[in-house]
């Protein structure tokens, strides 16, 4: 969560709790594990090609990836090793039931360090989502479209022009104007 987002929501919701969903935690932990692996795969060629294989969790593998696995698991590389703290910390929020229960789950993320910075500055959010349970997903669903509308638009003059834009590919309006031009013939005709 972005530093001005959090400044928003204390300054405008100074009751809410801030709450780092398992999502964007495990997905931080996911770069941490792939920086790693490319800083290792220098010395131990065999890491190549194997990046989806630290992504997912153990019972998503395909055959393909499981057999790879096992012999780099035999190397004791340090890419594994991040990835048993990856492991260990799906485990935290599937097992636990409360931030109460997950606190002495959690682990020190010596090994990833810029993680472990992340992790303690927002120490208190994600002991909440093991009480509330949220995620912004949802928020992220809409976006992504948004987004997409902006990137194809590339750019609007004004807000004014956007926000009717937005409610058109968000809002999956189903009620719309019909078109004030006539088709022949496959092109376009103004009337």
């Amino acid at each position: 969560m972005s530093a001005s987002y959090r400044a928003g929501v204390c300054e405008h919701r100074p009751w809410a709790a801030i709450t780092v969903d398992e999502f964007h935690f495990i997905q931080l932990v996911n770069k941490a594990v792939d920086e790693v692996r490319r800083q290792e795969v220098k010395r131990a060629p065999e890491l190549r090609c194997t990046r989806y294989i630290w992504f997912k969790d153990r019972h998503a593998w395909s055959n393909r990836q499981k057999a790879p696995f096992a012999e780099l698991k035999r190397r004791n590389l340090k890419t594994h090793r991040g990835f048993r703290i990856q492991a260990t910390l799906r485990e935290s929020f599937h097992s636990a039931q409360s931030a109460a229960q997950a606190e002495p789950l959690l682990c020190r993320l010596e090994p990833i360090k810029a993680v472990a910075k992340t992790l303690k500055k927002h120490w208190p959010g994600l002991l909440n989502a093991f009480d509330s349970r949220l995620t912004n997903g949802r928020v992220e669903a809409v976006n992504s479209p948004i987004q997409a509308a902006k990137a194809r638009a590339r750019g609007y003059g004004t807000t004014r022009h956007l926000i009717p834009i937005l409610y058109l590919v968000a809002g999956k309006l189903t009620q719309l104007p019909t078109s004030p031009f006539v088709v022949q013939s496959g092109l376009p005709i103004t009337t």
